[in-house]
């Protein structure tokens, strides 16, 4: 008691303590207007459009590391909102050509063994149409895909515009194949499209397949596609960085993180040097993307 009435001697012309203002939530920033967004659609499809006729001729290592997890709220997944238990499946290492405007896939090492097999004659998933077919499938005039603004974000420290975008399934091409069964078909599909908002480049693409009938054995198909700039002979083009395939059947999960690296001028010669030991994965701040938001002002 002595020590706290003396504590209250001391402290009592102390002035009494100011309460903490809470902090504001960061400003968005505010989105385009439906005139301005309906001209950054229009030029972000002329690009779209464009896009595989503007590559080089090519080569480049495809890295392929496929994963597999029980589904999440089935009988050994856990429960619904637990995260998958992802189990490493095989590492393949691919030389991918583009030439004339079209790619060939031959894997070259399986898990360190060597192979040289065409990419579509090996078991297990496997993803297409990374360098430009399906930029090109949303963007052309005939699929009529509806457009609106999502938001703005941040991607690599450059800000980036995100529209998301839906396509009916009578007039879509995206299609889900199970090789086994021999069974494919053509879903509606929604997702983003993000954007440079100086050159109207796509910078990133996602997918999401919708409305697959209950019996096709592929319940859920989702695709991100990431881009960047690489140089080819001292000529900078946005090339496929990373893409990122989930797919689920009944129990099981599956994933396909796929990275394009070590891009090359392509020529009957040329060639690429494969290691036993595969590349190492990028770094996750090449594809995390954060929001974007107007910077606050200087107070006086």
């Amino acid at each position: 008691m002595q020590a706290l009435q003396a504590l209250r001697d001391r402290t009592k012309d102390l002035a009494a303590a100011k309460p903490i203002a809470p902090q504001a939530p960061p400003t968005p920033i505010p989105p385009p207007s439906s005139e301005e967004q309906a001209a950054i659609i229009a030029d972000v499809r002329e690009y779209a459009l464009n896009y595989s006729k503007n590559l080089p001729d090519f080569i480049c290592t495809q890295v392929t590391r496929r994963y597999a997890a029980p589904t999440p709220g089935a009988q050994r997944g856990g429960s619904a909102s637990s995260e998958p238990s992802w189990q490493a499946q095989d590492v393949l290492q691919i030389r991918l050509s583009y030439f004339q405007q079209k790619e060939k896939y031959t894997v070259v090492l399986a898990n360190n063994a060597i192979v040289n097999k065409d990419y579509e004659q090996m078991g297990g998933s496997k993803s297409f149409g990374e360098f430009g077919s399906m930029l090109r499938e949303i963007f052309e005039p005939s699929t009529e895909a509806r457009f609106e603004w999502d938001h703005w974000g941040i991607l690599r420290k450059k800000q980036v515009m995100a529209f998301a975008y839906h396509v009916l399934q009578a007039r879509s091409q995206y299609r889900l194949v199970v090789e086994d069964a021999k069974l494919s078909i053509i879903t509606a599909y929604r997702g983003l499209v993000e954007v440079d908002p100086n050159t109207y480049a796509v910078m990133r693409v996602t997918t999401v397949a919708e409305n697959i009938p209950a019996d096709f054995p592929i319940r859920r198909a989702e695709n991100d596609l990431f881009y960047d700039y690489q140089d080819i002979s001292g000529h900078t083009f946005l090339l496929p960085l990373k893409s990122q395939v989930l797919m689920s059947g009944g129990e099981v999960l599956t994933k396909l993180d796929e990275e394009f690296r070590l891009y090359r001028k392509y020529s009957a010669e040329a060639g690429i040097t494969y290691d036993t030991d595969p590349l190492p994965p990028l770094p996750d701040d090449k594809t995390k993307e954060t929001p974007a938001t107007q910077p606050k002002p200087n107070k006086k």
